[in-house]
């Protein structure tokens, strides 16, 4: 299914769902018209693509609680202390 944005000559938008771009081809040449005025001169509207947001990335696992004696680790903070 594809979601159409549509305008007819008189200016009216609407939108209408079509199963695919040859089944709005063939609407189209059947007499598509306009819901609100009738018009069967209608034409696609400029559309923005609907783009869902992205995920937030997961929050960093939380560095283990280091060992009161030392965990041999250089980088640790709390090596660099002593």
């Amino acid at each position: 299914m594809i979601l159409y944005a549509l305008r007819c000559a008189c200016g009216h938008e609407f939108e209408q769902w079509f199963k695919n771009m040859a089944d709005y081809d063939t609407r189209k040449a059947d007499g598509l018209s306009c819901p609100s005025c009738g018009g069967t001169e209608v034409a696609k509207a400029i559309m923005a693509p609907r783009v869902g947001a992205s995920k937030p990335a997961p929050a960093p696992a939380p560095m283990p609680a280091c060992n009161p004696s030392g965990c041999g680790n250089a980088m640790c903070p709390m090596s660099q202390m002593a």
